[in-house]
């Protein structure tokens, strides 16, 4: 049987994690001097309460490749192949650590998704899917291959606060969004984050927006899976953006997850993504 492994980034709900047996190991989130790992003792409410009541800094850190060799010893003996996926390698040095530790182990493969969040967590999902069929590695690796440049990635952040105190932005570029109310769109495209459009006014203004400008008119979409990712948002405006989506595309499945630490470390609450699958030549 083949098991599919990820890094905790991929941002699946706990009932889907569990229902198709994918293994998730954490990333470490360092808040000033203390070292937590993501989903196991934190939480991105903590990080949120650690970041705007108890003004500490909050930060990422990959997982090292002795780490990646412990997590991978006992699967690689338990089943037949490894498939582990991977957060961007441009985002992080954890590709090129579990690289190295797959080094060790002939049965285990290991994935750059290009890409974090459920755009990472949209490919876990498909291999998981396969995998249950009982679809050899060789063809997941080939079918998940083929998917990654097809995946579209984006979010919108409320405001800029996290990116600041993450070093990612600077004050003024933080205070000049809050002020003017911008919530920037920020895109995955081949592999690295880049700044979109910014829209201006509310969350609920600027998401409706976004949405439209996602999915109205385009023909390259595959309708068959959309993810809504967010952080913190609440049920009105979850509900607001279903039916911005209704409005603009007809897809046969809406799954709605919410944002792990490492989404909430660098963009906060209010931040929201949707997350689907472009119809492009390499996909199989």
């Amino acid at each position: 049987m083949i098991k599919i492994t990820s890094d905790s980034t991929c941002d699946l709900s706990q009932e889907l994690i569990q229902s198709l047996d994918i293994t998730l190991l954490p990333l470490h989130i360092v808040v000033e001097n203390d070292d937590y790992r993501d989903g196991v003792n934190i939480t991105p409410l903590d990080i949120v309460n650690f970041v705007e009541k108890e003004k500490k800094r909050c930060q990422t850190a990959a997982v090292n490749t002795f780490e990646y060799q412990e997590f991978f010893a006992p699967l690689a003996k338990e089943h037949e192949a490894v498939i582990h996926f991977n957060i961007g390698a441009h985002f992080s040095s954890c590709h090129q650590n579990a690289k190295l530790a797959a080094e060790e182990f002939d049965n285990v493969y290991v994935i750059d998704s290009q890409n974090l969040s459920t755009g990472q967590g949209s490919l876990v999902y498909e291999a998981a899917l396969m995998a249950k069929e009982g679809r050899p590695a060789q063809e997941i690796l080939e079918k998940i291959e083929a998917m990654v440049p097809c995946i579209d990635t984006s979010f919108v952040i409320d405001k800029l606060d996290y990116l600041h105190k993450g070093g990612r932005c600077s004050g003024l570029e933080a205070f000049g969004a809050r002020l003017l109310q911008i919530k920037p769109c920020i895109e995955v495209l081949d592999g690295k984050m880049i700044v979109g459009k910014k829209y201006r006014g509310s969350i609920e203004r600027s998401l409706e927006q976004y949405v439209h400008d996602r999915l109205a008119g385009r023909t390259d979409i595959d309708y068959s899976r959309l993810f809504i990712t967010h952080c913190m948002c609440s049920d009105q405006v979850i509900q607001k953006v279903k039916e911005a989506i209704t409005t603009y595309a007809q897809f046969e499945e809406v799954i709605v997850t919410t944002a792990g630490c490492t989404v909430t470390t660098h963009c906060g609450p209010n931040t929201l993504g949707i997350i689907y699958r472009r119809v492009g030549k390499k996909q199989l």
